[in-house]
């Protein structure tokens, strides 16, 4: 009989699937293991532990391994290599839903079916489930017949939230075709692709699997753009840490204090919603002024004259969004202010335009029938369960204010120049335009996740959303105190409770001030060793902002912005244009050049590439490139052309073997000789983010100048847990000592005559920089607006105690201890 194994992250869920899979099949039980949760309570997955289950369940006739998400798939991966060739060739795993393919799985295995029998029965689990819930096509949706279709699994963080479905509608709409999309995890009903209001209402998560079809005389290059658009994730890139919520490890508890208090008001409330963006605010209330203007109740003019209203106040609205979305990219950078491209394409949604043409030529004037039709739009996105995606009716309810204030001839909001702002929620637009000097934001609802608190991380203004509508009868002029870290807050606060919040915000301001004002300054420890603090940049723009916060050097440049977003790649002309320009910024401080790092899940459109089950353990970084050698040729030329001017570094990422480095600088060598033999100050050095690349850095060290740890990819390897995948991102703490130990072993590795430096996440985060400094690690390159704090992270660390704070910490259990390690450390 075919036996079963179970991998989840949860043990409790695993044992009640497998408790209601045996009751399936009593009469004829069914060998099935588990191998769910790090222990009965601590969710995660073993790779081991999946070894073992399936030797367990392995009778003579096989197994087949089903799975639920995320780090589950790569454990099960990682398990089959573990297993010998007799066994592993009896092995199947199964993309099937976990709970609805174990039941058919047992039924199917109970009856004496075979592996493969087992896994389509599985596969297919939820056949009769989407038969009786998914709707017919809707009228209008006719099926599309046999043009050409596929499926893709969309593995955005937050599904297709407005950045990546905004995409999907531009590349949908530049084909002559009709392209419709459905969430077939769910069943949806087909929607137009051209439509973003509709897409929004398929709430496409994460892992989810999206289906594509399309007609037309460019129907079959239609859908091999989308196809390709969602193998580059949408074209999606994840903020940096400043634009990530403040960390916390549980969300804060809710009081039931009233908010509104005076007059006569007793002690201080404390209240707490959901902390959005670091930093304490304090002032006097200031209520927004964000509510739908007054339509006046007039008959329509006409169905030509209110469409013609609609036009021309369409076309003011876009001129309004196009300002914002280049403010946004000078202040905040390119990749939120890609959030009002998403606005832009509402103003174009055929959808919605064809319900306010429809209520127009019913009878509506202009502004009640964009009202209605937006409301609608809204409404139907705050119906779908991911409070994400949920958390996107503001945007189309933004730009609905916006057309209504052109449309009946009300200027914009007043705008709050001080104190603490007061809101339902905050629009991007909103958000974007913040006086500075407001003291804070406070909002009755919204999400950290949503595009408002993004951006106003971004400028540093404190936010806490989720307070609860209370917190919009508080009287204008009444005084507030928040803490955008815990997401406290405390209306008319008393004279002790005031002095408390300005004692913390005096700290955060001197502390900012201090580090602003040495920003240029070297960053040298208390015992008088001198740390380069470098920027990681993905553009010209980026490279000029890391100047202005006192970057010491480029520690990495992303040249993926070079290629990604094109048809072609970039030529040796345009590329050495790109980092000469970025050299030049940086006025004769040294630049690190990595090398293209693309593959399975970031594929370019241009370079034929063989799908991949498991693309985070495929062809990527220096295997792509080694795989492509024309591209890599081209890309060391520039490198090389610069580096005759410059000081420049070139560094190979991905790197997992000594082979892949010494044919990497073969290459390096002829591109040398190419541009004219001088080498100049040219460095070479690797990216360490192979945990086995980290265990034997002492063979890499005779063949680089550098080791450059990229903690973000060795962490999620280390612990088996993808850093976007929210059901483990918990697990992917770069101060756990297991991945503490490795940056050690790549410090010792390097024997004091290769440099070492890290690049990733960790370099920004404060508890971590003795750490670093302790384990030998002398240059760190973060996001440019953390330069100056990580700057004054190293000048108050001396390295004496950093040395001996960092060896504790590989003694203890998890990241949770260590940062508490590094909180109460006396002398940090």
């Amino acid at each position: 009989m075919v036996g079963l194994v179970v991998v989840c992250h949860s043990r409790a869920l695993a044992r009640a699937a497998v408790d209601l899979a045996a009751e399936m099949v009593r009469d004829s039980p069914v060998p099935i293991e588990i191998a769910a949760g790090l222990d009965e309570t601590t969710f995660g997955t073993d790779a081991v532990a999946v070894t073992e289950a399936v030797a367990a369940a392995d009778h003579g006739d096989g197994v087949v391994v089903l799975m639920d998400l995320g780090s589950a798939v790569l454990s099960a991966e990682l398990a089959l290599d573990l297993l010998d060739d007799d066994r592993r060739s009896r092995i199947v795993l199964c993309a099937a839903p976990l709970v609805e393919g174990l039941v058919a799985a047992a039924v199917a295995a109970a009856g004496g079916a075979g592996r493969p029998e087992v896994a389509a029965e599985a596969t297919n689990a939820l056949a009769g489930k989407l038969s009786h819930l998914a709707p017919a096509d809707a009228p209008g949706e006719a099926s599309l017949g046999d043009g050409p279709s596929s499926t893709v699994t969309v593995t955005n963080r937050h599904g297709l939230h407005a950045r990546p479905a905004a995409r999907l509608v531009a590349t949908a709409r530049a084909f002559e075709a009709r392209v419709e999309v459905r969430n077939r995890s769910t069943g949806s009903p087909w929607v137009p692709a051209t439509s973003l209001t509709r897409i929004a209402t398929l709430a496409v998560g994460e892992g989810q699997d999206l289906d594509i079809r399309a007609s037309g005389p460019q129907a079959r290059e239609a859908v091999a753009h989308v196809v390709a658009l969602a193998g580059r994730s949408f074209d999606d890139t994840p903020g940096d840490a400043s634009t990530a919520p403040p960390r916390t490890d549980t969300a804060p508890p809710r009081t039931k204090t009233a908010l509104p208090r005076p007059p006569g008001h007793a002690a201080a409330g404390v209240t707490a919603g959901r902390p959005a963006s670091a930093g304490v605010g304090i002032g006097p209330a200031r209520h927004a002024d964000d509510a739908v203007p007054d339509m006046p109740e007039v008959a329509s003019r006409g169905p030509d004259e209110e469409w013609h209203r609609i036009e021309d106040a369409m076309a003011a609205v876009r001129r309004d969004l196009h300002r914002l979305r280049a403010s946004t990219a000078r202040d905040a950078g390119e990749h939120h202010a890609a959030i009002f491209d998403a606005h832009l394409l509402l103003l174009d949604d055929a959808d919605l335009l064809a319900d306010v043409r429809s209520r127009i030529a019913d009878g509506s004037p202009a502004p009640q029938a964009w009202h209605a039709a937006t409301e609608r739009v809204a409404t139907g996105i705050e119906a779908v369960p991911d409070p994400y995606l949920r958390a996107r009716a503001i945007d189309v309810r933004a730009v609905g204010r916006q057309m209504i204030r052109m449309l009946v001839g009300v200027p914009g909001a007043t705008k709050v120049e001080d104190g603490v702002l007061i809101a339902a929620d905050l629009a991007p637009g909103d958000a974007a335009e913040l006086d500075p000097r407001v003291a804070g934001v406070l909002l009755a609802f919204g999400s950290p996740a949503a595009h408002g608190a993004i951006l106003a991380r971004t400028r540093g203004i404190p936010m806490v959303t989720g307070v609860g509508p209370a917190v919009l009868d508080v009287a204008p002029g009444t005084q507030v105190a928040l803490d955008g870290a815990t997401g406290e807050v405390v209306v008319a606060p008393d004279d002790a409770v005031l002095a408390s919040f300005r004692r913390r915000a005096g700290e955060q301001a001197s502390r900012r001030a201090r580090a602003a004002a040495c920003a240029t300054a070297p960053a040298v420890t208390r015992d008088g060793t001198t740390v380069a603090v470098g920027a990681n940049v993905g553009s010209v723009a980026d490279a000029r902002a890391a100047v202005a916060r006192g970057a010491d050097l480029v520690g990495l440049i992303r040249t993926e912005f070079l290629f990604l977003g094109r048809d072609t790649a970039p030529d040796t002309g345009e590329q050495e244009a790109a980092y000469r320009e970025i050299a030049e910024a940086f006025g004769g401080r040294r630049i690190t050049v990595r090398t293209l790092d693309v593959g399975g899940d970031k594929p370019l459109p241009y370079v034929a590439a063989a799908g991949e089950d498991n693309p985070f353990l495929g062809v990527r970084g220096i295997r792509h490139s080694l795989a492509h050698p024309a591209l890599l040729a081209d890309q060391l030329l520039a490198i090389a052309l610069v580096a005759r001017a410059a000081p420049v570094s070139v560094m190979f990422p991905m790197v997992s073997t000594v082979a892949e480095l010494v044919h990497a600088r073969r290459m390096l060598t002829e591109a040398i000789a190419r541009a004219g033999g001088d080498e100049g100050g040219l460095r070479v050095g690797l990216m360490m983010e192979v945990p086995a690349a980290a265990l034997k850095a002492a063979a890499f060290a005779p063949y680089a100048d550098f080791f450059s740890v990229g903690t973000n990819d060795l962490t999620q390897y280390a612990l088996a847990a993808e850093r976007g995948n929210a059901a483990v991102a918990a697990l992917a703490d770069g101060l756990d000592p297991g991945v503490l130990r490795l940056i050690d072993a790549v410090c010792r590795g390097a024997g004091g005559r290769v440099a070492v430096s890290v690049c990733g996440e960790l370099a920004g985060d404060e508890a971590a920089v003795p750490l670093l400094l302790g384990y030998g690690v002398r240059e760190l390159s973060v996001a440019p607006r953390a330069v100056p704090v990580v700057k004054e992270a190293v000048r108050a660390a001396g390295l004496d105690h950093a040395t001996k704070l960092a060896a504790r910490a590989l003694q203890l259990e998890d990241a949770a201890a260590v940062r508490d390690l590094a909180a109460n450390a006396p002398h940090r």
